[in-house]
């Protein structure tokens, strides 16, 4: 998908809520070392850069479509973005440390067009009293997060 550079350099740099930022380290394409670098969601794009504050983008990840997958790799607290079409790269990422990590694979699994049209029809549900007879546990959603693709 073919992104315009000054509309992605807004859309990054604008008003709009961050949904997460922080450093993660980036397995290259070319260079396949992994580079830290600075990292903002904001909906279902991921941008990263050098560091905070700095005004260009190194890059932009549309996760549509994307699972989130724990990986091996010779970093620790490893996780990848893997898409099912063919010919698309898969994403290897390392955080700084377990609760990073479990921090970045949340918000990255809930920040696709599907999952919140799954939270939105649970909603919905909920507000029309579907299911009053049955309580719901604790958790329902969740485990039909993780059946969902990003």
């Amino acid at each position: 998908m073919k992104l315009d550079e000054k509309v992605v350099s807004f859309f990054e740099s604008c008003n709009s809520p961050v949904d997460k930022e922080g450093y993660l380290s980036k397995k290259g394409e070319l260079k396949t070392s992994y580079q830290k670098r600075w990292f903002l969601l904001k909906g279902n794009l991921l941008f990263y850069k050098e560091r905070p504050g700095e005004k260009d983008v190194i890059g932009v990840i549309v996760l549509e479509g994307c699972t989130v997958q724990l990986c091996e790799s010779e970093e620790q607290f490893a996780f990848s973005l893997v898409w099912s079409e063919p010919g698309l790269r898969t994403y290897k990422f390392a955080a700084e440390d377990q609760a990073s990590q479990e921090s970045w694979i949340k918000a990255l699994l809930s920040a696709s067009h599907s999952y919140l049209a799954l939270l939105v029809v649970d909603m919905e549900k909920q507000y029309r009293g579907e299911g009053r007879g049955e309580a719901r546990k604790e958790g329902d959603l969740c485990s039909e997060r993780h059946r969902v693709t990003v």
